[in-house]
């Protein structure tokens, strides 16, 4: 008997919240309980939240060998976009230095007014985060030209960044080469074109509003305080550092190239990198990368380089080009991020508190509420994106099925939170991605990131309403409340078959809405 191994056991509802309170009371603490000159940073707080999981995990009757396999699997199963997110080092440090970036701000500068620079920026960042399919190489390429371009018009910098935002993910969830558009369609076993159909018919709403929105600040800018001069000493300041040339652009049109003939993320970076280190050692003095030697070009990719112009915008975006060195405090917070992630998976505690929520649901709306709502509870208390996916997937799968709803509902209803609110929290990887890059906290851009910030609330008031869902059928109930037939998402066929049932049993009872002829 002595020698059996403990049968582990689902933790009580009180149990499965220990670890979650413990983050959060260690972020507060960190974040908002102490002076000034405390630790301010999320990774101390994750790691003592691992800790209390594994504690949490132990009195289940999982053994540390047991929850550390699951902050493995965890870290396998993302163990590519840290890699990605190493050699994002490299592609911001070679575009700048290369003078791609400073050739697009001092072009940008020229183009662009005050009042029309929010919503064109926010469509050109979607433009390229389509193309790419990633809101991280977006962000880190031509939403960094853009910072410097609205610092130049005067335009708030926290504004800026929230348009960066709105941009990237919304190219990034019309791409079908996103890894979390990917992630979405195949957690609800579901066509990824159906996928992304059915984004665009939240994602697309919000992005208009969105512009308009944009389009309001950017008419309301205090014209009167813009100091033309700003934006030429930036220029100025670039061009003298600098050697300025359209073809410059091109290391950009490379990753654009890379994504839309669908290269593996790393082997397109890899090219784009190296395309920009050629254009560096033509076009641009040494006095910018030391020499041409092969140590000083690997010094200035691992440790990045601080070109100084005299200008302190310019400077300051310049100052971003930190090599890979300058991503390891990101890297740093994502891996422990993932590990906690994976522990809190490994205890049960998600399905604990959730799984029996979806008894309680009966209609479209409550379950798109509570589809949402679990999507960003995994955001924020299990750190990653890719969990406030996949975790949610499996505890409500059924229920789309009993109420006749597509699986594309599901996979866009994953994405509505999932994707588009883990940027907001400083402690996830997104968040902490971002951040580094714009150099700013997720709470300061994002009540200005109107895409991320309006989506799901979108979602859920149009599903409230009994508008804009998609059937089991194929049928799709638009925004005026006529139901048209279509062609019906894809699903396993034995999950199809009984949610098309289920859909015309509650279309004889008055519980959805029949196709209109």
């Amino acid at each position: 008997m002595a020698n059996e191994k403990k049968t582990a056991r689902e933790p009580s509802f009180i149990l499965a919240l220990v670890p979650i309170v413990a983050m959060i009371g260690f972020m507060l603490y960190c974040f908002l309980g102490h002076s000034e000159t405390g630790y301010h940073d999320a990774h101390l707080p994750l790691v003592m939240s691992i800790i209390v999981a594994c504690i949490v995990g132990f009195i289940c009757g999982h053994s540390f060998q047991e929850m550390l396999a699951g902050m493995v699997e965890r870290l396998a199963a993302s163990m590519e976009a840290v890699l990605i997110l190493a050699t994002v080092g490299f592609l911001v440090t070679s575009f700048m230095l290369s003078g791609a970036i400073p050739t697009m701000i001092v072009y940008g500068l020229d183009l662009l007014t005050p009042k029309l620079f929010l919503p064109i920026g926010c469509i050109l960042c979607a433009i390229v985060g389509m193309a790419c399919g990633s809101s991280w190489t977006t962000t880190a390429t031509i939403g960094l030209a853009f910072l410097g371009i609205g610092a130049g018009l005067g335009i708030p910098a926290p504004i800026t960044a929230g348009m960066i935002i709105s941009g990237a993910y919304v190219g990034d969830k019309f791409s079908p080469l996103s890894d979390t558009t990917n992630l979405a369609a195949a957690v609800a076993e579901t066509g990824l074109f159906d996928h992304v159909t059915a984004m665009v018919s939240t994602t697309g709403p919000t992005l208009l509003i969105s512009l308009v929105l944009y389009t309001i600040l950017g008419l309301n800018v205090d014209t009167s305080a813009y100091d033309a001069t700003v934006a030429e000493g930036i220029q100025e300041a670039f061009r003298g550092a600098f050697t300025i040339s359209p073809i410059l652009l091109l290391p950009i049109i490379v990753v654009i190239v890379m994504c839309i003939l669908r290269v593996p993320g790393l082997v397109g970076i890899a090219i784009s990198v190296a395309t920009a280190v050629v254009f560096m050692l033509i076009f641009q003095s040494t006095d910018i990368y030391y020499s041409r030697s092969l140590g000083d070009i690997f010094d200035v990719l691992h440790y990045g380089h601080a070109v100084e112009t005299g200008n302190a915008v310019a400077d300051s975006i310049l100052g971003k080009a930190k090599g890979m060195d300058g991503m390891m405090w990101t890297i740093n917070l994502i891996l422990v991020a993932l590990a906690y992630g994976g522990a809190l998976e490994r205890c049960g505690c998600i399905e604990k508190l959730f799984g029996g929520l979806k008894h309680k649901i009966h209609s479209v709306g409550s379950l798109i509420l509570a589809t949402l709502l679990t999507s960003i509870f995994c955001d924020a208390t299990m750190c990653d994106q890719f969990l406030g996916i996949g975790v949610p997937a499996p505890i409500y799968v059924d229920k789309y099925d009993e109420l006749g709803l597509g699986r594309n509902m599901l996979s866009r209803t994953l994405e509505d939170a999932g994707t588009l609110w883990a940027v907001m929290f400083p402690w996830t990887g997104c968040g902490a991605y971002q951040q580094g890059v714009l150099g700013m906290s997720s709470f300061v851009f994002f009540p200005y990131a109107f895409v991320n910030l309006l989506n799901p609330i979108y979602a859920y008031v149009t599903a409230m309403l009994g508008r804009n869902i998609f059937w089991a059928d194929g049928s799709y109930t638009n925004l005026f409340g006529k139901t048209k037939a279509g062609k019906p998402a894809g699903a396993p066929e034995e999950a199809h078959a009984k949610a098309v049932a289920n859909l015309e049993a509650r279309r004889a009872a008055g519980k959805a809405p029949k196709i209109n002829a």
